[in-house]
């Protein structure tokens, strides 16, 4: 499939009601009914239904429940792709899983890999083992999810048969405001040393465990120069993101063709 001339994403800051997930999705839905024009892509933050709580037990629910259920009404109802993290089940474990939700209802996903050890995410959570690559109108997207944004191997952007097998990096997350200065450094260096867009949609406010959030949630080019900066306030903001100017610009400067080979075991 031949790739769109432009992606156009909607990237979603917002503040979040504290385990309460009637009261968020109804919020974001108000908030989504506000976005202007045709969209291809709607992000979330990470756990968007709840915050990042590790009270799993209490919170998850089995996929194809309340949550996917509405991801799929709010992407049929927009002709929009809709993704973010949400607290799922399945088989007597716990996944901090990004859904990816099709205008016509397909639903992929990916789990979180990187498990955030200082909240203790690893106790209650199952980490990924495989990292999808999905497709939007011919772009090839990466989802990652926040603690994922420090391990630079798990999102190397390796090469298949002479292309690269990406070509825009999203992380979803809930990134601490007493560590941004690492999520305003990572984010460019994954759009650097990937010769891709980078995305991170960052909640904002504080959490039920008295951590807050500022938001910073921007977009990157693949030379890294910043092209979108949602700044520290709840808004919806949104970006197009230009196929020829990337395909031009990893045909003058591919660096990924002198890139070192390696597998993950």
């Amino acid at each position: 499939m031949s790739k769109a001339p432009e992606l156009r994403i909607a990237l979603v800051q917002t503040d979040l009601y504290w385990k309460d997930k009637v009261a968020n999705l109804a919020m974001l839905e108000e908030k989504i009914w506000e976005i202007e024009g045709e969209i291809d892509l709607l992000i979330l933050p990470e756990m968007f239904p709840t915050g990042f709580s590790m009270d799993a037990a209490e919170l998850a629910e089995p996929i194809n429940l309340t949550v996917t259920k509405w991801m799929k009404q709010i992407a049929s109802q927009l002709n929009a792709t809709v993704t973010g993290s949400v607290i799922i089940s399945e088989n007597q474990q716990f996944f901090n899983r990004l859904l990816w939700v099709s205008p016509t209802g397909d639903l992929s996903w990916y789990d979180k890999r990187h498990l955030f050890r200082m909240a203790s995410e690893e106790k209650v959570f199952s980490a990924g083992e495989k990292l999808p690559i999905f497709d939007l109108k011919g772009w090839k997207i990466c989802p990652q999810i926040c603690y994922d944004l420090r391990f630079p191997v798990w999102s190397r952007n390796n090469s298949h048969k002479g292309e690269l097998e990406y070509d825009v990096i999203f992380y979803v997350a809930s990134w601490p405001a007493a560590r941004v200065s690492a999520w305003d450094a990572l984010l460019p260096a994954r759009a650097i040393e990937n010769l891709s867009y980078s995305v991170g949609v960052n909640r904002v406010g504080e959490d039920g465990n008295a951590i807050s959030y500022v938001g910073h949630s921007a977009v990157y080019d693949f030379k890294g120069s910043r092209i979108l900066d949602l700044g520290e306030s709840e808004t919806i903001q949104q970006v197009k993101l230009d196929a020829s100017q990337l395909a031009a610009y990893r045909e003058k400067f591919p660096a990924w063709l002198d890139s070192d080979s390696f597998q993950i075991l």
